[in-house]
């Protein structure tokens, strides 16, 4: 069929093939790409934690002599830039959308962002006050928590069961490398946690093109 053709079709096969047709090229215009909503914080996470891992490393010693402000300083940034192209991703949609469903997507962008500045005010008034060590598990085990927490609650949102698998799996290394202790979170977070977001982002990445397909 002829996509410039504006007549209607003859028949009933070809009137439910022009819906799908329709309804393919709706979801690849409204729908962003996943690996753009999860693959840059799977790359924050693999990099920003690992540096904590090298300068922190369990047994009060390090496996690469790093300034001990530097790591957290590369896991900030990072993560502003998946923020950044997160969001990017999500208000090009959103710009097509109207109703509850922007709405939705944009105050839980403003959740993410008030709840992240929020939480890291608080952690630089207290993290002066503690060993490198100690502020470095207290920065990371807060962070995790709050991202995981997040991820739970946007899968509530939109009833969507991977990103709340997502957050599930977050929450629960975090826990474990919490009790591990100083430079294992970090290791944990760095392996695991990253892991899980690339393959979460390559599975609603194959799911994306599943239902994109006429």
């Amino acid at each position: 069929m002829d996509p410039d053709d504006d007549s209607p079709p003859t028949n009933a096969a070809a009137a439910l093939r022009l819906i799908q047709d329709q309804r393919s090229a709706t979801a690849r215009r409204l729908d962003p790409d996943a690996r753009l909503l999860y693959w840059p914080w799977g790359v924050a996470w693999l990099v920003g934690f690992g540096l904590f891992f090298l300068r922190f490393t369990p047994g009060a010693r390090a496996l690469v002599d790093l300034p001990s402000w530097l790591p957290l300083t590369v896991l900030f940034v990072l993560l502003l830039v998946a923020a950044a192209v997160q969001a990017t991703a999500m208000e090009r949609a959103h710009d097509q959308v109207t109703g509850d469903s922007a709405r939705r997507g944009r105050w839980y962008g403003y959740a993410w962002g008030l709840g992240s500045l929020s939480v890291y005010a608080g952690l630089g008034r207290i993290s002066g006050h503690l060993p490198d060590d100690l502020a470095a598990l207290l920065w990371s085990t807060t962070s995790v928590g709050l991202i995981g927490a997040l991820q739970m609650a946007g899968g509530a949102i939109w009833l969507n069961r991977d990103l709340f698998r997502l957050g599930v799996w977050i929450s629960a290394i975090n826990l474990v490398g919490a009790f591990a202790g100083t430079g294992w979170h970090a290791l944990v977070v760095s392996v695991a946690g990253s892991g899980g977001i690339f393959v979460a982002g390559a599975l609603a990445r194959r799911r994306q093109q599943q239902s994109q397909q006429p």
